[in-house]
């Protein structure tokens, strides 16, 4: 799944794709927004991205998309 992360006063967006549960990621960022917490993303390749809650100015969850392998794979 796709995560795209806008932060207050940046013009850039920090994507990363993730294997998390979508329902899952979403009550960990309403409950670290909640308590101003400092919010943590592992991505695919295992990097971590932190990122404070307060500092947040949007998150995108993208659908979990199942990759299909081969030339016919539309």
């Amino acid at each position: 799944m796709e995560i795209k992360i806008g932060v207050k006063q940046t013009q850039r967006e920090i994507i990363l794709e993730t294997d998390e549960d979508a329902k899952e990621l979403a009550a960990r960022v309403e409950e670290k927004i909640q308590s101003e917490g400092l919010l943590t993303f592992t991505d695919t390749k295992g990097r971590q991205v932190f990122v404070p809650s307060t500092a947040l100015g949007y998150i995108e969850l993208g659908t979990e998309a199942v990759r299909r392998v081969g030339f016919g794979a539309a």
